[in-house]
């Protein structure tokens, strides 16, 4: 008999199947016993009324793994509207060792420390498998809707032999002797591939040495990288970026719906045009001084209640960021040479996309690594292929996890994080 998950016993009322799964819990009355089991899909629940039936049950632990062999009849009142009836219940391993909290309740009530220390059993969990059911599909999403655009995927070094790709601080490695770095973004890599291939994009994992120990901070996440040629100016970046970001919600509807349920959680409207204030406007609406060089979090947060109440959106585009705080690669403002053709995408009050329009002139590198007083050589490689002919273009850079925890309303980037890696966490 071939086994089934639980979402389909509906279409199977009145014949007999074969469940496998966990013991989410067992509810233990006088007269009657009910197994509730746990797979994939959701959870099944196993009415056990037969006295030998109900003595497995009843020495059964939660987590152990069961297979259930029942008929399906209907129950408004169980999930799903089914319920197994006059099972037989055989363990498929020796029993579980319960794990330090109770996943059958509707919310962890261990704290985050001790989920994360206990992740592989922690991630049992509906809300936490829920939040990385929504993050498989936001990179579906991302996926598709660039591949309708010509865009073609590639795979770039995690290693690499210099650590000089960004401002960020490296991990550092020994390669047969020789010293080497975890990379901190694929960027010099995916303008290499606009060489070959026009558009591309990579979905990988980036690595900064940062001593970052906040809520919205990681020292290795994922990110969802985009470059593409033949580009007028930023705004034809910007222009992708709406539409990948509508492409990402929309598969989240449409494959983890479930899981936005469980969360208790609505996609937002991309609108068709998102708003977009220049750095020099976004300091006036933070009310922050016109000489700050940055936006800190709370301008940020300041900036995301401004767009929803302004244009009933989620997301700001903060264009024209100084120069001066964007990398040496990044193509400046004709009309304002001291700002940039450089964004931020803010997603509910906080950055989540750097992105903007490069150099593409041998010579602009050149006096950009010039005028920072930096030598060539340690960009060689990466500079040299622009005197072979590369088009205008430029991209962007989606932070995975911070989107999903501000699409959830996660309160720490962790929480939507199998396992996540940081300041003081390298296991499990």
């Amino acid at each position: 008999m071939q086994r089934i998950l639980s979402h389909q016993l509906p279409a199977h009322v009145g014949a007999t199947v074969r469940l496998a799964g966990w013991v989410h819990r067992r509810r233990l009355l006088k007269s009657v016993a009910f197994l509730i089991v746990r797979d994939a899909a959701g959870l099944a629940q196993v009415v056990v009324a037969a006295p030998d039936v109900r003595a497995q049950v009843e020495a059964l632990t939660e987590e152990t793994v069961v297979e259930v062999v029942g008929t399906v009849v209907a129950n408004p009142t169980a999930p799903a509207g089914v319920e197994v009836v006059e099972p037989t219940v055989r363990p498929l391993g020796p029993p579980a060792v319960p794990p330090p909290f109770d996943l059958y309740r509707p919310a962890l009530t261990a704290s985050l420390p001790t989920q994360l220390d206990h992740a592989p059993t922690a991630l049992r969990h509906p809300t936490r498998s829920a939040a990385l059911r929504i993050s498989a599909a936001a990179v579906a999403g991302f996926r598709a809707t660039l591949d309708r655009q010509r865009f073609v995927e590639v795979h770039t070094p995690k290693v690499v032999g210099s650590s000089t790709e960004s401002g960020a601080n490296v991990f550092a490695l020994d390669w047969f002797g020789r010293p080497a770095y975890l990379a901190q973004s694929p960027q010099f890599y995916k303008q290499l591939m606009v060489g070959v291939f026009e558009r591309v994009y990579e979905v990988g994992p980036v690595f900064r040495a940062e001593p970052h120990d906040t809520v919205r901070h990681l020292a290795q996440y994922t990110s969802l990288d985009v470059e593409l040629g033949f580009v007028t100016d930023h705004r034809d970046v910007m222009a992708v970026l709406r539409d990948t970001l509508a492409g990402m919600l929309a598969g989240v509807v449409e494959r983890a719906g479930g899981a936005l349920d469980t969360l208790g959680v609505t996609a937002p409207e991309v609108p068709v045009e998102l708003p977009a204030v220049h750095f020099t406007d976004a300091l006036e609406i933070a009310g922050a001084p016109a000489d700050e060089p940055d936006l800190a979090p709370a301008h940020e947060r300041a900036l995301g209640e401004w767009a929803r109440a302004e244009h009933g959106s989620d997301f700001l585009f903060v264009t024209g960021y100084p120069m001066a705080k964007r990398p040496f690669y990044t193509h400046p403002d004709p009309a304002r040479p001291t700002h940039s053709n450089g964004f931020d995408l803010l997603f509910r009050g906080m950055e989540l996309v750097t992105g903007g329009q490069r150099l593409h002139r041998h010579a602009d590198y050149l006096a950009a690594l010039a005028a920072r007083g930096e030598a060539v050589e340690p960009y060689a490689g990466y500079v040299d292929a622009f005197r072979h002919g590369m088009p205008p273009h430029g991209g962007f850079a989606i932070g995975l996890e911070r989107f999903v925890a501000r699409l959830t309303g996660a309160a720490n980037v962790r929480e939507v994080t199998a396992f996540p890696r940081d300041l003081h966490r390298l296991t499990p």
